[in-house]
């Protein structure tokens, strides 16, 4: 189990933050990437990603030093929120395309290519994506019960909401009033309880 809960908080720790500093990057100037066109926006983009991972794996020593050992009660909550991420992630992937999961709608020239997905697990929540990303990092956290795990953990908590702010910005430039619209409708993260019908 040790070795187990170490792999995977190295895992955790080398590609969560390069994921996060490439959504970081690409939202808040996808005027420029599509400027500088699809080819050239994922050979930087991926590059920095990949230079991410090297940089932390190379630290690992350091950043994966403290460890509070197994625990059991938090294995068996990990598991859980494992497998409540996988579902919502499974759900999610059902709508989209490979192209629509790395970005690729977004960098198009002019930005206006893709749809607006509403159908499926889109219907229910506006970022089922997301909200697995939160299941599965505390999920992560627990299961390994590394120091470094818990810090990323609240990390990638708050980077969710500061992404998701982000996106919404690019998909109201995107999508307009049809955005605006489903936003009134869809909440983010957590579905709401349908509503009764009434009888008259």
């Amino acid at each position: 189990m040790d070795v187990a809960r170490y792999v995977v908080a190295l895992i955790a720790v080398t590609a969560f933050p390069a994921a996060m500093v490439y959504w970081v990057l690409l939202h808040p100037f996808v005027r420029f990437w599509r400027r500088l066109g699809l080819l050239p926006s994922y050979v930087v983009l991926f590059g920095v990603f990949l230079a991410i991972i090297g940089v932390v794996y190379a630290l690992r020593g350091r950043i994966l030093a403290v460890e509070y050992g197994t625990n059991w009660y938090f294995v068996a909550t990990a598991a859980v929120l494992f497998l409540a991420a996988q579902v919502l992630q499974g759900l999610a992937h059902r709508q989209l395309s490979f192209a629509t999961f790395v970005g690729v709608p977004e960098l198009r020239p002019g930005g206006k290519d893709g749809r607006l997905l509403q159908e499926g697990v889109y219907a229910r929540v506006r970022h089922p994506r997301y909200a697995a990303v939160m299941l599965g990092t505390l999920g992560m956290a627990l299961f390994t019960n590394y120091l470094a795990a818990y810090v990323l953990a609240a990390i990638a908590l708050a980077w969710v909401f500061v992404i998701i702010a982000l996106e919404e910005r690019e998909l109201r430039d995107r999508f307009g009033d049809e955005y605006r619209e489903y936003q009134r409708r869809v909440p983010p993260l957590v579905p709401r309880r349908p509503r009764k019908r009434t009888t008259g």
